[in-house]
């Protein structure tokens, strides 16, 4: 169920607000899931994406194992390039301070940063990324996610967005880590969102 939708009027009501007001609670389509076992894993991906959708949403809670680090930052890939085609830009948050910045011609899209092994324990990240126009062949693909996580008082909030300059359709998105591995329970959905009527 999603967290927000929007209406024509503009109000808000839930969490489709940043996807405008075509993005009512009955345009979200599951495509497929993952999650972590015990083992962990070294990244996420979801594979043969179907082209019929005019964005992609993904909603995931995540941690890495890496410690003694308290975070690691969340890269994404799409189609498995790892070509420097990839660009961000940031702004974060700690409560105290306020931070913002941009890598260009990257091989890889940040998309947050997810709390780590060596913080609190059984604490994760929640995101949600946006993946907009992916199956669109004349446009490069736009990539927007909000995240955070709170630490028992000690926690970051997120936006990041990004682009990856290439025009083909995404039919695999991949999700790494600068450190340690997904840890047990981390959990991601990929939805489809369908285009306005």
């Amino acid at each position: 169920m999603p967290l927000i939708t929007t209406r024509a009027s503009a109000s808000v009501t839930g969490y489709g607000a940043f996807l405008g007001a075509a993005a009512a609670a009955t345009s979200f389509e599951s495509i497929a899931t993952v999650s972590v076992g015990s083992g962990g894993a070294a990244n996420v991906e979801f594979t043969s994406i179907p082209a019929t959708y005019t964005h992609l949403q993904i909603r995931g809670i995540g941690r890495s194992t890496l410690s003694p680090d308290a975070s690691v930052n969340v890269y994404l890939r799409l189609n498995s390039d790892t070509a420097s085609n990839y660009s961000t830009h940031f702004l974060t948050g700690n409560g105290s301070s306020a931070a913002a910045g941009s890598s260009a011609n990257s091989t890889f899209i940040y998309t947050g940063a997810v709390i780590a092994a060596g913080s609190t324990a059984s604490a994760f990240e929640g995101s949600v990324i946006d993946i907009l126009d992916y199956a669109n062949t004349n446009k490069y693909k736009t990539v927007r996610t909000p995240a955070g996580w709170d630490a028992n008082g000690s926690g970051i909030v997120a936006l990041w967005s990004g682009n990856w300059r290439n025009t083909n359709a995404t039919t695999t998105i991949t999700l790494l880590l600068n450190g340690g591995n997904w840890a047990q329970y981390s959990h991601f959905a990929l939805y489809g969102i369908k285009g306005a009527a």
